[in-house]
C-alpha cells in the first residue's frame, strides 16, 4: 500500500510539474499537492467566476445569510458546492494554523488576530474562505502568492 501511494505521489508530482497553474497555487501557504491539483482542475484559468466571493460560495466557505423583516442574520458556513474542495481547503487552513508560530505576514497576523477572538474551528473556515479567494487571484491573475 506504501508503494502504490508513492507510485502515485510521484506521477501526480510528474503531471503537476507541466501545470503552470498548479505551480503558481503550490506557492499558497498550507495548499499541497492534492489541493493544488484538485484547485487547478475546479478553477480552471478562473474566468468562469466575476469575483473571489463567487468561487468562495461555489465552494460553500461562506456565511449561510438569514434575513426576515429587514434585519439580516449571518449564520454558518454555507456548506454547498464542492465537499471534497472544501474539506481540502479547511486541512490545509489547519495545516497553516498548527504551524502559526513559525509563519510570518499577513495572513499568520490575520490568523493570530482572528485566533484571539474566536475559536479555532471559526478561523479554520474563514481562513479556508481567504485561501480559496487567493487561489482564484492567483490562478486568474497569473502570479505566484506573495507573503
Amino acid at each position: 500500500l506504501s508503494e502504490q501511494i508513492e507510485e502515485l505521489e510521484q506521477e501526480l508530482k510528474t503531471h503537476m510539474a507541466d501545470d503552470d497553474t498548479a505551480q503558481r497555487l503550490l506557492t499558497i501557504p498550507g495548499v499541497g499537492l492534492i489541493t493544488a491539483s484538485l484547485l487547478a482542475t475546479k478553477l480552471g484559468d478562473g474566468k468562469s467566476y466575476a469575483s473571489s466571493r463567487d468561487f468562495a460560495a461555489s465552494t460553500g466557505l461562506v456565511p449561510r445569510q438569514y434575513s426576515t423583516g429587514g434585519k439580516s442574520t449571518l449564520m454558518g458556513i454555507s456548506k454547498r458546492g464542492d465537499k471534497n474542495l472544501r474539506r481540502l481547503l479547511v486541512q490545509c487552513a489547519r495545516a497553516f494554523m498548527q504551524r502559526l508560530e513559525h509563519n510570518q505576514g499577513r495572513l499568520a497576523d490575520w490568523a493570530k488576530a482572528q485566533l484571539l477572538r474566536h475559536h479555532s474551528n471559526v478561523v479554520a473556515c474563514g481562513l479556508a474562505n481567504k485561501l480559496a479567494r487567493i487561489a482564484w487571484s492567483v490562478t486568474t491573475h497569473r502570479t505566484a502568492f506573495i507573503q
